[in-house]
């Protein structure tokens, strides 16, 4: 999110006079760990800083559109969305930067920030809405459930905005064969609030959202254009070659991309005259390039042709492996897998790239950069004709099985001093460690969007599974290390959603019943119950398909687990029955046990004490012969309060005394509390308040400050 995009007027490279390669030699060859901080801005000479530079008209007419009466206002009606704004021009006009400028000069009016989405993958693919509204969520600090859908997700996207002034900036729009395909996924992100303002950028119109006036983009005007060129080629050599610089300004078509890439090729050679580079670009062909010039245009193809054609053979062929990059994000880490070279090695070349306008370096504290999606449908047709679909493969198997390791090692670093894990980490290249788990933690923090965005891209390759299981199951782990089973649900649910398409194509019912299983216990967390009932009934057939007893014994325990959720108590019991009957089968002790209990439960809530206290007493009975002394006394608690239900007190009270013995034993002060807190209350309801005082004072001594909460649990339970 956020990410910016072909500079109209924004240029990643100064007058530095180094040619591909120069400075890298002059840079020590210590390959960086992955979570070591300095920040990955890349250009030398200062190239991270980007200007803006002209459409000044353009700006005017998007301020001026943003108070416009609109129809709401003229039939009488308040308006009841916020109003949009439409920046139309193709990939590399500088309608990002344009959108961008718009929101900065804005800031002002809509104090609480401007939230920015990405609407459309580097591989063309539109973002599902689902997806987009959970990251605007995520920025606003708002949580949604794990598998949440569309309309929910968007539901609770404009109840978090209503009341806020925000801008949304909604970039690169889908613009397909579908009509009303960019409306589709803008629709439902519109708040429902006028005091917002979205401000959307595509490359064609968003039919179906009412009241949208396109500001469409060309070429920069000739002053403009010049000052972008002389930005990065420097002033001097714009200054005495005016003729030249301006035959470079119509070659270019005035586009901004293509005049970064002029100037970055400019700024790599400071003895190269403008008028040589305004020839050659003039006299170039397109051809070759396939469709994708005329998605991008002839001005900017011809630029990247020449920009491209003077790269070392190495420098080209990384340059083409990147549009491979997972969500258009690069680092050094990626470039090296992707190309088959050492991490210094690529990390100089990405500094090389930003030089020549090829890559923009991202603000953040590990070396990031973009690939710009203007270049992307070039990039790929150059890998098309260049590289054998063999190597490309290889190439993504080796970035896949690069992150499968940093995965791992963002997990080991969690584990204890001297635990296999850490012994195993310790053996890895110093590249692939990272120093301790704060590192590893921010690594994974900011590399999530791109990690996630490679667990998608693996799975739908469709050619590299056993890579993708390996991947999403390495993903998984480090994000529940860092974040927490909770925190990290929704990610996770993502990724087991994954999972179970991999499986279910490769006809893999043993993890088919594991994913299912897994989403199945996140719909039962978020209330989705009858979701959750029938993916774990479906997670059943799987496992007897794989002859699975774990998922088969789990999947029965769950769909009995679903249906007492749902209050329906013969079902929960029967479901329970069978998951007993198949735990004794195996001599599955302790699980048995707690199935009894299970079943115990169920039946007391029906209000069957007699069935409720032949299962507690079955759990104790099994709860006994396996030791578990903690255990036999939480059963015996239990079944003294169903006693109790039952108008048993004194046998509730011999129990519940019995219960407290136990407690003893396993040194469990909190249940031994509880228990004395119950003999009080079954005490008094028999006429004993003196004995009563005593157990409570008991309770009070073992629990302190903590009696009150342990007293209020006991009286609800």
């Amino acid at each position: 999110m956020g990410t910016r995009s072909a500079a109209a007027g924004a240029t990643d490279a100064d007058s530095g006079s180094k040619a591909p390669g120069a400075a890298a030699a002059a840079r020590p060859a210590a390959e960086p760990e992955p979570g070591s901080g300095s920040a990955g801005t890349g250009a030398r000479g200062g190239g991270g800083g980007s200007w803006f530079v002209g459409r000044h008209r353009e700006l005017k007419e998007l301020r001026a559109d943003i108070g416009r009466t609109g129809l709401d206002t003229l039939a009488g009606r308040k308006a009841p969305r916020a109003r949009v704004l439409l920046v139309v021009g193709r990939p590399g006009s500088g309608r990002t930067a344009l959108a961008e400028e718009l929101a900065g000069q804005l800031t002002g009016d809509y104090p609480d920030g401007v939230l920015r989405a990405r609407l459309t993958d580097p591989d063309g693919a539109p973002v599902p809405t689902e997806r987009t509204a959970r990251e605007l969520l995520d920025t606003l600090g708002e949580s949604a459930p794990a598998g949440a859908d569309e309309d929910d997700l968007s539901a609770a996207l404009r109840t978090a905005l209503d009341g806020r002034r925000a801008l949304l900036l909604l970039d690169d729009v889908a613009n397909g064969d579908g009509e009303g395909e960019g409306a589709a996924q803008v629709d439902p992100l519109l708040p429902d609030n006028p005091d917002c303002l979205v401000v959307a950028v595509s490359s064609g119109p968003l039919t179906g959202i009412p009241d949208v006036r396109p500001c469409t983009l060309g070429g920069l005007d000739t002053k403009a254009a010049l000052d972008l060129l002389a930005r990065s080629a420097g002033t001097v050599r714009i200054t005495v070659d005016p003729r030249s610089a301006e035959s470079l300004v119509e070659g270019c078509g005035g586009n901004p991309a293509a005049l970064v890439l002029a100037g970055g090729w400019l700024a790599a050679r400071p003895k190269a005259a403008v008028a040589d580079l305004a020839k050659q670009v003039r006299d170039r062909s397109d051809e070759g390039a396939g469709g994708a010039a005329d998605a991008v245009g002839s001005g900017l193809t011809r630029v990247f042709q020449h920009t491209y054609a003077a790269l070392p053979t190495p420098l080209a062929r990384m340059l083409r492996l990147l549009s491979l990059a997972p969500a258009g994000h690069v680092d050094p880490h990626t470039a090296s897998a992707l190309a088959g070279s050492s991490v210094s090695a690529a990390r100089d070349a990405l500094d090389d790239f930003v030089v020549l306008g090829l890559l923009r370096p991202v603000a953040s504290d590990l070396p990031q950069y973009e690939v710009p999606g203007c270049l992307v449908p070039l990039l790929k047709e150059l890998t098309r004709t260049h590289d054998k679909p063999g190597e490309v493969q290889l190439a993504r198997a080796r970035m896949l099985e690069r992150t499968v390791r940093l995965l791992q090692s963002c997990r080991a670093v969690t584990e204890p001093e001297g635990s296999p894990a850490r012994k195993k980490l310790a053996g890895l290249p110093r590249a692939l460690r990272f120093p301790h788990p704060r590192a590893a933690a921010e690594w994974l923090r900011i590399r999530r969007p791109a990690l996630l965005a490679a667990a998608r891209l693996a799975v739908a390759d469709g050619e590299l599974d056993t890579l993708a299981r390996r991947l999403m199951s390495a993903l998984a782990r480090a994000l529940v290390a860092h974040h927490g089973t909770q925190a990290a649900a929704p990610d996770l649910y993502g990724i087991h959603r994954l999972v179970l398409d991999v499986a279910e194509r490769r006809d893999l019912p043993r993890e088919q019943a594991a994913a299912l299983l897994n989403l199945a216990d996140l719909d039962a967390q978020t209330g989705r119950t009858h979701d959750a009932l029938a993916r774990y009934r479906a997670a059943l057939d799987c496992g007897r398909a794989a002859g699975d007893p774990y998922a088969i014994g789990r999947a029965m325990e769950s769909v009995g687990g679903a249906h007492q959720e749902l209050g329906d108590w013969q079902r929960a019991a029967d479901w329970y029955g069978r998951a007993l009957a198949h735990r004794l089968a195996r001599g599955e002790r302790a699980d048995a046990a707690r199935l009894h209990g299970r079943i115990a439960t169920t039946h007391t809530y029906a209000g069957r004490y007699g069935e409720a206290l032949r299962n507690w007493r079955s759990a104790v009975a099994g709860l006994r012969k396996t030791g578990d002394v903690a255990g036999r006394a939480r059963a015996l608690s239990e079944m003294a309060r169903v006693q109790e239900y039952a108008g048993r007190p004194e046998e509730s009270l011999r129990t519940c005394r019995e219960a407290a013995e136990w407690a003893r034993e396993a040194a469990d002060v909190r249940l031994q509390a509880a228990l004395q807190v119950r003999l009080a209350d079954t005490l008094e309801r028999l006429g004993d308040p003196t004995a009563a005082g005593l157990h409570r004072a008991a309770a009070e001594r073992m629990l302190g400050s903590e009696f009150t909460e342990v007293a209020g649990d006991a009286a609800v339970h």
